[in-house]
């Protein structure tokens, strides 16, 4: 078999590294296929939240290097995880994602040219939701920063919930779909809603931001009118409506928690103590 050629070594040692990161809590169902979309990166890292299945098992068994630490915020989370790559640019993903061969084609062009023209790109995200990827209304293109040169940006910002990546300089979109597969059911789904919601409502109110009685009828309303009816979610089917309406509830559950904690009132049960034992 002919050996490469000096060329070949020197445009090898040029070309940029990639390191993967991801973060886990309890996804041994779904994170073998995420590690799979990811082999053609130089180095993956897992910060796992101590989860009690078998993910952190089949992490290292893909070859990962899985690193523990308690999870505090999704946004803080992430930061950690690419501050402890081995290589400047990072490609973050959630277990429940996965690089379609589109996107890997384009990322592979990218860094073949030596990331020259960006300091990160984003590429849309394509939602499974109960059997159908959408394709329409506010679930797609929904696209997210999640390449980036880390010297020039990360995980900013002091939101916990819906974090978002950022860079000083240029962004590239890149053809391709990242695939996502964000509800193993309905329950998981309204549950996890309704975490965030109350997790934005803190967060707003924090911040000085106020419901009003107007946001409360018109906010939700709007969600769902621009998403089913503006961006034509109707076209997914009866897998849009439900989508529309579940989201245009997450809407209405924000503004709600909102309004209760701009008037001191309580939005989660407040931990009493037993009283104690009588003689």
């Amino acid at each position: 078999m002919d050996s490469p050629r000096p060329a070949e070594h020197a445009a090898d040692a040029a070309r940029p590294r990639v390191s993967a990161c991801i973060i886990a809590f309890n996804e041994a169902d779904r994170i073998g296929d995420c590690l799979r979309s990811l082999a053609f990166c130089d180095e993956i890292v897992v910060v796992d939240s101590h989860s009690t299945d078998a993910t952190v098992a089949i992490a290292q068994g893909a070859g990962a290097r899985v690193l523990q630490r308690r999870f505090d915020g999704f946004r803080s989370q992430k930061q950690y995880a690419i501050e402890q790559a081995a290589h400047d640019w990072v490609l973050c993903l959630d277990a429940d994602e996965r690089v379609d061969d589109s996107l890997r084609a384009a990322i592979l062009a990218a860094r073949d040219r030596g990331f020259a023209d960006a300091a990160g790109y984003r590429f849309a995200r394509l939602s499974d939701y109960f059997g159908r990827f959408l394709r329409h209304g506010n679930a797609y293109p929904d696209r997210v920063l999640r390449l980036f040169d880390r010297r020039r940006g990360g995980w900013r910002g002091k939101r916990e919930v819906h974090e978002a990546a950022s860079v000083d300089g240029a962004v590239v979109i890149l053809s391709g779909d990242l695939i996502h597969y964000p509800y193993r059911s309905l329950e998981q789904q309204l549950s996890k809603t309704e975490r965030y919601a109350r997790m934005m409502a803190e967060h707003d109110h924090t911040r000085g931001k106020r419901a009003t009685l107007a946001k409360l009828v018109l906010a939700p309303a709007w969600r769902f009118w621009r998403g089913y009816v503006l961006r034509a979610g109707f076209l997914d089917g009866w897998h849009g409506l439900i989508y529309a309406y579940v989201r245009a509830n997450y809407v209405r559950q924000k503004t709600i928690m909102l309004w209760l904690l701009q008037h001191g009132q309580p939005v989660t049960t407040p931990v009493r103590e037993d009283p104690p034992p009588r003689d």
